[in-house]
């Protein structure tokens, strides 16, 4: 029997996956890896396979070699899998192309990003499943967390009687990492949509000494065209094979998709054609605009490959006389890309009986998980009334080179009222981002709300800013997009409120809370003029807490992450408080019970304690403060780092129009030099006493930030400042010369390494 469960698209993809499959060969790639990851753990354990067994999980050295692995198992007749993206996925491109000219049966499930180019990028879109278009794979796209649970088995179950091995993908971060409530697929459910025939079919289609055959042989020009063209039919097939098995998964589960999926208006005369988890802001973008009485709609794509043009005609309402075709992808010096040259050769080819032939425009969104919003939507939208949209244009950013991009109105779509939303600043490492995924996983499953949790990193990971985004809603959340009006904020570190804007996303009314390591009596003068200013104009409701001084005092270090959750829960209210906090107890034992009690212990005492070190500030009238926002990097900047790196720096990296960065990535050197990220809230200090110079304290600094230098005796002689600390050289290589370590503390991470 299905159960509601919280968990990402990793997780909810891999769960069949592994279920599935004999032979899961594997190599980490971000953001796929906890694909890989979760399957390994999975069969150390013990768990098996619907089969009765326990999947045998290899990692290899490379994603090349994982491929390899996948082609030799499913020659021996194993039901094998992998998981992979961007460039991971481009190294097996040699062996997809054998494995479906062989119609060999398989799934790969692939969390989308970009392909390195003029810089390498960890997020999402699809560029690298746009580059295996010609392998002959088929391409099944999940849009949310709940399809690519579903759409894994579908995948799965299609491609043995098809014969096609299938491309499983959803976008890279966005999906991946989201974490969403889904009905979760029992094995029986499993059990209930293989075709045992053809897994038996597959088995025996495998190469062995009691069946022997050639496969694998090299051919002439005399055969190999026609060999090639032999194929066809099983293409052909594939389309109507994927909609039997959607059908027959509604039939199981009640949840029915199609290759094609139209929502809008009836009439509808302009048309957004999209695929992946662009689809959750489109579709809220049409409701709201059909609500009001416009005459739009959307098309979602599930299988693009192959591209059944009839159904996608059918699903077109015959109103429709414009349509624009988003790609979340960019194939530079081609006439557009992909999908919209699909669907201009499908309505080009169409001999249907309609009133009038389509407009077709196309765009570019997202890339290398560039935010996409319902505002953005509805902007492309409006391009489509105008009396000469541009035939191809961008969305989401400022092209003030080619103008190819549309202005859009951040404030045209407001998400409801009743959805509740909370932003989280954290650091990379301090446990918010770890507190913030049990919190939404306590609330989907213990309230009858919905509850969605997105995670932002930096590609820095530990040490960086994380920027957590929590939706809590009475019906289910299919908001593909940050918050950006939340009526909770927490800003976990307070040196963030000194380099960037974090109260910009509070809504008015909405409540703030913050770790700050001052008394309660002095935080508000110690907050710089600006934020003071916000606090009184949004009327916000404000607490502090001295995370950092209570973990200390109970030893747990640095980790504020839960005395921040408790506190959360006590300002939100939205379960009862002591319910709350059992459930943050639970959690707790789950997370860190393999650690040892006395963790669990620390962990469940700092529980008791955060609300009582929590309080409240009264708001003065007018803000007073006499320390001020600093900037990004020093007036003194060179002008490159001034106009973009600081602006980067600052978290406003959005707002570059295309004209401020490199045409191939070529940046100045020593920029970095430029980033005081000032995050160590204790930092060593040299001791000249006991230091015996070996220089390892300054050779194992992972960021550089200790410093050690010998220098002649004679050269600070009556110039040195109070206070400078230096120990004669004992080294013979250089004699009458004392030396020096200094840490840099805008450097230091108080990682604690040195010491």
């Amino acid at each position: 029997m299905s159960q509601s469960v919280m968990v990402d698209g990793n997780e909810a993809a891999a769960s069949v996956a592994h279920r599935l499959n004999e032979v899961i060969a594997i190599y980490p790639i971000t953001p796929a890896s906890p694909m890989g990851e979760l399957s390994d753990a999975w069969s150390a354990a013990g768990r098996r396979n619907i089969f009765g067994t326990v999947p045998s999980v290899i990692e290899m050295q490379s994603e090349a070699g994982a491929a390899g692995t996948v082609h030799g198992a499913l020659q021996a007749g194993a039901l094998t899998t992998t998981f992979t993206a961007s460039q991971g996925l481009l190294l097996m491109i040699p062996n997809m192309f054998k494995i479906a000219g062989e119609l060999t049966s398989t799934v790969f499930h692939v969390a989308a990003r970009s392909i390195a180019t003029h810089a390498l990028s960890i997020f999402g879109d699809h560029s690298d499943v746009m580059a295996t278009r010609s392998t002959g794979w088929a391409m099944l796209c999940a849009a949310s967390v709940q399809e690519a649970h579903d759409f894994a088995l579908v995948a799965h179950a299609a491609t043995l009687e098809a014969r096609v091995p299938f491309l499983h993908f959803f976008d890279g971060f966005r999906t991946s990492h989201e974490i969403n409530l889904i009905e979760e697929l029992s094995d029986d459910d499993l059990r209930a949509m293989l075709p045992m025939d053809l897994v038996q079919a597959h088995r025996e289609r495998a190469l062995s000494p009691d069946r022997p055959v050639l496969r694998g042989s090299a051919q002439n020009p005399d055969v190999f065209f026609q060999a090639r063209e032999a194929a066809n039919s099983f293409y052909d097939a594939t389309p109507d094979i994927v909609q039997q098995y959607f059908d027959r998964f509604a039939e199981l589960t009640g949840r029915q998709y199609g290759i094609f999926e139209y929502v809008g208006a009836d009439d509808a005369e302009r048309v957004i054609v999209v695929m992946g988890s662009g689809i959750g802001a489109v579709e809220e973008a049409v409701q709201h605009l059909v609500a009001s009485g416009e005459k739009v709609g959307l098309v979602k794509v599930r299988l693009y490959r192959p591209l059944d043009v009839k159904r996608f005609l059918e699903t077109l309402p015959d109103t429709v006389q414009r349509i624009a075709v988003l790609d979340r992808t960019k194939e530079p010096g081609a006439v557009g890309e992909p999908l919209y040259q699909d669907v201009v050769a499908a309505l080009a080819e169409s001999d249907s009986a309609r009133p009038v032939r389509p407009h077709v425009i196309g765009g570019r969104f997202g890339l290398s998980s560039k935010e996409f919003t319902p505002a953005m939507a509805e902007a492309v939208f409006a391009e489509l009334r105008n009396p000469t949209p541009k035939r191809h244009f961008t969305i989401g950013i400022k092209d003030d080179v080619t103008h190819l991009s549309l202005d859009w109105d951040a404030d045209a779509f407001r998400e409801p009222a009743d959805v509740r939303r909370a932003v989280f600043y954290g650091l990379g490492s301090d446990g918010t981002v770890g507190a913030n995924k049990n919190s939404v996983k306590i609330v989907g499953e213990n309230t009858p709300l919905f509850a969605q949790g997105y995670f932002v990193y930096d590609s820095k990971k530990a040490g960086a800013v994380t920027i957590s985004h929590l939706r809590f809603s009475p019906r289910p959340i299919h908001s593909t997009y940050l918050i950006n009006r939340a009526d909770f904020v927490a800003c976990h570190q307070f040196q963030f409120l000194e380099t960037r804007d974090v109260l910009d996303v509070a809504e008015t009314g909405a409540t703030f809370l913050l770790n700050a390591p001052y008394e309660t009596d002095e935080v508000w003068s110690r907050l710089p003029l600006e934020v003071q200013q916000q606090i009184i104009d949004k009327e916000l409701k404000f607490y502090v807490v001295d995370a950092l001084r209570l973990a200390g005092e109970l030893g747990l270090g640095t980790r504020i992450n839960t005395v921040m959750q408790t506190c959360f829960f006590a300002l939100a209210e939205i379960l009862p408080r002591e319910e709350s906090i059992a459930h943050i107890k639970q959690a707790i034992q789950k997370t860190y019970g393999k650690r040892g009690d006395v963790v669990v212990q620390k962990n469940c005492a700092a529980v008791d304690r955060a609300i009582e070190a929590m309080h409240q500030i009264e708001l003065p009238e007018t803000a007073s403060s006499e320390v001020r926002r600093r900037p990004p990097v020093p007036e003194n900047s060179p002008d490159f780092v001034k106009r973009v790196t600081g602006l980067m720096l600052a978290g406003l990296g959005d707002r570059l129009p295309v004209s401020a960065l490199p045409v191939d990535g070529t940046f100045p050197t020593g920029t970095a030099a430029f980033e005081k990220r000032s995050i160590a809230h204790s930092i060593p200090i040299w001791d000249p006493d006991i230091c015996i110079q070996c220089g390892l304290c300054s050779l194992v600094c992972p960021h550089a930030a200790i410093r050690s230098k010998a220098f002649p005796q004679n050269s600070v002689n009556g110039n040195a400042p109070a206070g400078f600390q230096t120990l004669p050289w004992t080294g013979k290589d250089l004699p009458d010369h004392n030396m020096v370590i200094q840490v840099a503390p805008d450097d230091c991470t108080g990682c604690g390494v040195c010491v």
